[in-house]
């Protein structure tokens, strides 16, 4: 609930900043057209307003490097401020449904919207394979950790972002721009080391 009341405040952020700048090319001194019937006092006040709104608003925009994911057309832009450092296509959930055979859950292939934070950082990471990896595959669920573990699948890198989602790399480079994976963001190889290597713990992450 905290992170979807968080993501609607970013969206509603978002519409005030396009609302100002939309506001700001009509009061612009070199392009409004006042009426005669507006007073110059007036019109110097709603400048000021005007500043001090775009004052206050830019004080709630996320302050140094922060990745921004657009999963309904996947893509990934590392941002510092308003500048654009980098924009990469991805893959993100595909949206299906794996059911339990014995009947005793499912599972949502999607990814999850809201504000996050990088929580860690790892290099050539192993992936542990969860059980619905082995359902998925039709094998049987092994006892022992370290039949999960697979090497090379996750790529070179890859960032937790909480609950088991990872930004990370990938095989199947042709799928890139399409939502085919588990709920887990992939990237390619160039775009995410530099991702890695500019993100720290605790870089925001937007998700929408």
């Amino acid at each position: 609930m905290i992170k979807r009341i968080a993501f609607i405040s970013l969206i509603g952020i978002v519409i005030i900043l396009l609302t100002v700048e939309l506001f700001s090319y009509y009061i612009s001194l070199d392009r409004l057209m006042v009426p005669s019937s507006v007073g110059a006092s007036n019109l110097n006040e709603l400048i000021r307003k005007n500043r001090t709104l775009r004052k206050g608003i830019a004080g709630l925009s996320p302050k140094g490097v922060y990745i921004f994911i657009d999963t309904a057309r996947n893509l990934i832009f590392l941002k510092k401020g308003n500048r654009t450092i980098l924009k990469a296509l991805i893959s993100s959930g595909s949206g299906n449904i794996l059911r339990d055979p014995s009947g005793k859950g499912q599972w949502i292939f999607d990814t999850p919207r809201g504000e996050f934070k990088v929580k860690g950082k790892t290099a050539r990471p192993k992936w542990i394979k969860p059980d619905w990896a082995f359902i998925e595959e039709g094998e049987d669920i092994p006892k022992e950790l370290e039949d999960r573990v697979e090497e090379g699948v996750l790529g070179d890198y890859a960032l937790a972002c909480g609950n088991g989602y990872f930004i990370h790399g990938t095989l199947y480079k042709r799928l890139l721009g399409r939502n085919v994976t588990h709920g887990c963001i992939r990237v390619g190889d160039e775009d995410l080391e530099t991702i890695y290597r500019l993100s720290r713990l605790g870089t925001r992450v937007y998700i929408f």
